[in-house]
């Protein structure tokens, strides 16, 4: 296969070169510049080729994962949507033939919130979990575990409708939402330790897409031409259970996480097999100088209250509440809920809405495959700051154009543009960074009790958002985007102060680069004094 590629490699190079060429044979004033410009890209090519073909297993791993891991979750989020009205009817006729009455309107709309919440109950509850499961178990056996919880669950969700049954959709909604909760735990950090330094930000960038494609997959299937019929709902619900059955029969030709091998399990030998299976041949010994190192720190995994007590990682839990708060109060799924209205005052036909609603998730889709290939380039801490700044903007800015589209009509195609550029700014930026972030920051003993204080945090915040965001519509009208806006101000200028730059850096180089750093308060003065005298030089000098 190393023979296969490097032959591959060489036949590019061969091929560009002799079509350059004679590109500048033809030109001969340019033909220069043009050779030289071909040699980049032809270098490029030889390196993006040589890179795909020593890491294959690495790249169809994390396709595997990502399958698994966040894909479910975005699925049974938007999939949930489209056949609301067929699911309240259901319940209803359910319930006539039980009883002989119908359902009062109060009731049925309170046991379809209570459907709708109790998933993100199970996410929590999944999340207090798994940071139990990964240290007893292991990524991989915990992620296995997930689909056969997913799997069962479709079976009885299906089933629903033929036994005539809404409670097992109540049930199978919260095992989903278990699920869930593991998912969005295990999967970015299975991603991020089974990758080298050059491209963890790569994989662990990838959650977001996967999560923003199961968002677009679950819309697409919900189509009224497709799955979102009357009909055909309890197979919309299902399906997710084809996805866990593919990813059971997959997972297993992988291995272990490599620092988990050697960490948790002291399997050195087990360890270098996993990275040569991952990585391909080669020693890969500064990699496993840098899990030894981390290993030899001596300090035990932690839980989640030993954490939360541990005064030299509070910098890090600082770090993350400010990554959780920035997901949470972004304002993206307020702009989603918005995004309807916005396109009926934008005078669009009624059956056009959901194709547009389609297109917001495609345009987030493609902006988080963007933030995939921009990170390792650009870094997280100017995705995560500049993209927040970019976001409030576009929310200053569309709350101007609600505002005022009643007298400016026009001004609702600029509320469409707002909308479609919001969702970019945060698929480049917060979706893809902030859990690059939270893997870097935090070394293997702390890992998992972080991700599990973030998961409890990030579902808390996701149902206290969505029972009060109604009211505050209702209260504020378009205004209750300043409510975001502020929030995402703050957290750029957190991330910009307090944040360190952890691209290509070993966890134990982080560490110490947050144990050097001054208290915030100290750090925010010298920054501001520091600001000051730069501003009044300038005036002096001018």
């Amino acid at each position: 296969m190393e023979a296969s590629g490097h032959s591959q490699v060489a036949g590019i190079h061969d091929l560009g070169a002799a079509v350059f060429a004679r590109t500048a044979a033809r030109n001969p004033f340019g033909g220069q510049r043009l050779f030289a410009s071909a040699s980049t890209l032809v270098n490029l090519m030889e390196g993006l080729c040589a890179t795909l073909v020593q890491y294959q297993m690495f790249f169809q791993m994390i396709l595997v994962l990502g399958i698994g891991g966040s894909l479910p979750v975005g699925y049974q989020i938007s999939a949930i949507n489209s056949p609301s009205v067929y699911i309240k009817k259901f319940m209803n006729e359910t319930w006539f033939e039980r009883t002989g009455s119908s359902l009062h309107e109060k009731t049925l709309l309170f046991l379809w919130s209570v459907i709708v919440s109790i998933y993100g109950v199970g996410g929590f509850m999944g999340c207090v979990f798994s940071g139990f499961l990964t240290v007893k178990f292991g990524k991989k056996k915990s992620l296995l575990g997930t689909d056969l919880l997913i799997l069962v669950t479709a079976l009885l969700v299906g089933l629903s409708k033929r036994a005539k049954s809404f409670e097992m959709i109540l049930i199978g909604r919260f095992l989903f939402g278990v699920s869930a909760g593991f998912c969005m735990t295990i999967h970015p950090q299975y991603a991020g330790e089974i990758s080298t330094k050059k491209l963890r930000g790569f994989a662990n960038a990838t959650s977001g897409f996967f999560w923003s494609l199961g968002k677009s997959l679950g819309q697409i299937l919900g189509l009224r031409e497709l799955l979102g019929t009357e009909s055909s709902w309890p197979w919309l619900l299902a399906s997710i259970g084809a996805i866990a059955l593919l990813h059971l029969l997959a997972l297993p030709f992988f291995p272990e996480s490599p620092p988990y091998l050697l960490i948790q399990k002291g399997d050195e030998g087990g360890c270098l097999k996993a990275m040569h299976q991952l990585w391909g041949p080669g020693d890969h010994q500064e990699e496993l100088s840098d899990l030894k190192k981390e290993r030899d720190t001596g300090c035990n995994t932690l839980s989640a209250g030993e954490l939360l007590r541990n005064g030299g990682l509070r910098r890090q839990l600082h770090i993350l509440v400010a990554i959780i708060l920035t997901l949470q109060l972004s304002g993206i799924n307020a702009v989603y809920f918005y995004a309807f209205e916005v396109f009926r005052n934008a005078g669009l036909e009624e059956d056009l809405i959901p194709y547009m609603a389609l297109g917001i998730g495609f345009c987030e889709l493609a902006s988080s495959l963007l933030c995939i290939f921009a990170i390792e380039r650009f870094g997280r801490r100017p995705l995560l700051w500049k993209g927040c700044g970019m976001m409030a903007a576009m929310l200053l800015l569309l709350t101007v154009t609600l505002s005022v589209q009643n007298t400016f009509h026009w001004m609702s195609h600029c509320s469409i543009i707002m909308v479609f550029l919001f969702v970019v700014f945060f698929g480049i930026g917060p979706s893809g960074a902030t859990m690059s972030v939270m893997m870097e920051i935090f070394s293997q003993s702390s890992r998992p009790a972080a991700f599990m204080i973030g998961g409890c945090l990030n579902w808390a915040g996701l149902f206290v958002v969505g029972i009060t965001f109604p009211f505050a519509v209702e209260s504020l009208g378009p205004f209750c985007f300043f409510i975001f806006m502020f929030v995402l101000v703050g957290t750029s200028m957190f991330f910009y102060m307090f944040l360190p730059e952890t691209k290509g850096k070993s966890v134990i180089e982080i560490t110490e680069e947050f144990s050097t750093q001054p208290p915030f308060g100290k750090k925010l003065a010298s920054l501001l004094r520091r600001d000051f005298h730069e501003d009044h030089s300038v005036y002096t000098n001018f």
